[in-house]
């Protein structure tokens, strides 16, 4: 009789634990649903979750550009950068590696007289007429002996000679000083004129406006040549890009409106 009588106390506490275990799988199912729901709040029904944008590219590591409208139009810009002559109004930084910021200039804009003050050098350096390696090789040579082995690297940071430039199909593309008022017909001209993959009823006139967004017109040379257009003048920093076999102009676009060498050229503000 206590054998039956202890048998059915193990039952009856077995049925507890098993009835307890299932409240518990219940209760730990609902508050994993209850978690769901709050998940699922969050995201409106019928809507696609939008993913985050992928990292840029840093400048350093950008692919080469390797089209030929990159090959035909970069090296006249960056070039002219290299051997750009330095003036009254353009800007520059000058910077000493490991001397900042005792002997290191940001934004320096260049005085009527062309001349910079730095320290250390008591009349000040005379940048006129002088690349950016010039002007840096010169700094070097004055702070040599005051500092051991100075590493000094100067900066164009804006150029401000007025300048325009013709690219394309033309004999001769190149970036040119606007010492006077030129029109798209004399642009042309001075730059050996249209070449026979050239169209001479599709020239791109290409600006920076105040924004630093790039604008384009389309002029025909041809209809200007046979009096049948006015004569267009360019505005300091344009771009006269002349169309044809072997350029797409859209990509030629693309091509100026990322070039850091053309916005430091033509004074963009971006």
């Amino acid at each position: 009789m206590k054998a039956i009588l202890s048998f059915n106390k193990l039952t009856a506490a077995a049925l507890a634990m098993a009835l307890f275990a299932v409240v518990t799988a219940a209760q730990t199912v609902d508050k994993d649903k209850g978690k769901d729901v709050k998940k699922t709040a969050a995201a409106p029904a019928g809507e696609k979750p939008i993913p985050l944008p992928a990292p840029s590219v840093s400048p350093s590591t950008d692919p080469v550009d390797k089209s030929p409208e990159a090959e035909a139009i970069l090296p006249y810009y960056d070039n002219y950068l290299k051997e750009y002559r330095l003036g009254p109004s353009d800007v520059i930084s000058v910077e000493v590696f490991g001397q900042c910021p005792d002997y290191c200039v940001t934004g320096r804009t260049v005085p009527p007289n062309a001349r910079i003050s730095y320290p250390l050098i008591r009349e000040g350096v005379l940048v006129a007429g002088k690349t950016v390696e010039q002007v840096a090789a010169e700094i070097t040579k004055r702070l040599d002996e005051f500092i051991i082995d100075p590493k000094v690297t100067v900066t164009l940071e804006k150029a401000m000679a007025t300048r325009y430039s013709v690219m394309g199909n033309v004999q001769t593309p190149g970036v040119r000083v606007m010492d006077r008022k030129v029109s798209v017909y004399e642009a042309i001209i001075d730059a050996g004129g249209v070449t026979k993959l050239g169209d001479r009823k599709k020239v791109a006139l290409v600006s920076y406006g105040k924004d630093g967004l790039l604008s384009r017109r389309i002029v025909s040379l041809a209809d200007m040549e046979a009096g049948k257009a006015p004569m267009i003048y360019l505005s300091p920093g344009d771009q006269v890009f002349v169309a044809g076999k072997g350029f797409s102009l859209e990509k030629v676009l693309q091509i100026m409106g990322t070039a850091s060498s053309l916005r430091y050229m033509i004074g963009s503000p971006l």
